[in-house]
């Protein structure tokens, strides 16, 4: 079996791709990080250095191919909008071109479940249920344009499916969890709301599994997006509470209102959009509302169609991050992204 991997250098990319070669495919990993494709190349992995906006790399890239995971975008909730645009629009146009034109067998879209983000809260959440007027941020705007690209191609006949999973956590992450570390670490975090917000999260190897599912999935799953989760919504201040425990860290105790927090975080994003080259500001409101309001995904769409069953749970799971953060994340700088 033969496959290109996008946004192979991240972290869902890398896991994919290192699973995929585990199996015994011929993989091929696109991304922009030369140290970690000169890792790959190590392992015998073809390797793609471009951009997701170099239209001609892409298509190239897809030569032979049968099948395509398009994990690679921009994650982020905070950034000019040309460069969202560029990656997660026009990227996502370049995947499609290069599937058109070799004929790729099925090609499988990573989108995400920010374009579910309201500011109150949402349980359960279906698939089709009805989005938010306004995306929370342009991470979200552009994803969301992103599916509607992948949906023009499944009305002309490509096969294709998408997935929308949920809070990625594991070993190399470097942007969820650390963060939260990097912030308990410093002593700036602070409960929002109430404390007692329910929230999704979802294991890397079980997301993996979803999108190996989507490669063998029956047509009945042709055109469909699936949300994927670990299907065990937690609370998430208690989830921090047990890592601060687990790694020596102070629990914040000091509790500020949902409302005032908002509100600053409004305020600092309008001033960052009037400084010039709009630095991220210390808070956004999708940032404040990520750790203070409810939001959990039905997956059962996934669990019917694709045969979905998350494999690791969250205790399992946590415990791993936790094993490989004492064993080597130390060492690490945890500046990034946030990672869908």
């Amino acid at each position: 079996m033969k496959a290109l991997v996008t946004g192979a250098t991240g972290f869902l990319g890398g896991a994919l791709t290192n699973r995929l070669r585990k199996l015994g495919w011929q993989v091929t990993a696109q991304g922009r990080n030369s140290n970690v494709l000169k890792k790959f190349q190590d392992q015998g992995i073809d390797t793609v250095q471009a951009n997701l906006e170099d239209k001609q790399a892409l298509i190239a890239a897809c030569e032979d191919q049968e099948f395509v995971f398009h994990c690679g975008a921009l994650a982020s909730d905070w950034g000019p909008p040309r460069d969202f645009l560029k990656s997660n629009v026009i990227g996502t146009q370049n995947v499609i071109a290069g599937c058109k034109k070799h004929l790729v067998k099925r090609l499988i879209h990573v989108s995400t479940p920010s374009i579910y983000f309201h500011t109150s809260p949402r349980i359960n959440i279906k698939e089709s249920d009805p989005l938010p007027a306004t995306p929370v941020n342009e991470y979200a705007r552009t994803k969301l344009l992103a599916e509607q690209e992948v949906d023009k191609a499944s009305k002309e006949g490509m096969e294709v499916i998408t997935i929308r999973p949920r809070a990625i956590f594991g070993p190399g992450d470097q942007t969820i969890l650390p963060r939260v570390i990097d912030r308990l670490q410093r002593g700036v975090l602070r409960v929002i709301g109430d404390g007692k917000n329910v929230v999704d999260i979802t294991y890397i190897e079980n997301v993996v599994d979803s999108l190996l599912l989507c490669a063998e999935a029956p047509k009945i799953a042709l055109g469909k997006k699936y949300n994927i989760t670990n299907g065990d919504p937690i609370y998430m201040w208690e989830m921090l509470e047990k890592l601060c425990m687990r790694l020596g860290l102070k629990y914040p105790t000091q509790k500020l209102s949902y409302p005032v927090v908002n509100a600053a975080a409004g305020f600092m994003e309008t001033i960052c959009k009037l400084i010039p080259g709009q630095p991220e500001p210390l808070l956004t409101r999708y940032s404040v509302a990520m750790i203070s309001i409810s939001s959990t995904l039905d997956i059962s769409a996934a669990k019917d169609d694709l045969g979905y069953k998350p494999r690791i749970s969250n205790e399992e799971g946590f415990e791993e991050f936790i094993s490989w953060w004492l064993r080597s994340a130390r060492s690490t700088n945890y500046k990034g992204q946030f990672s869908e």
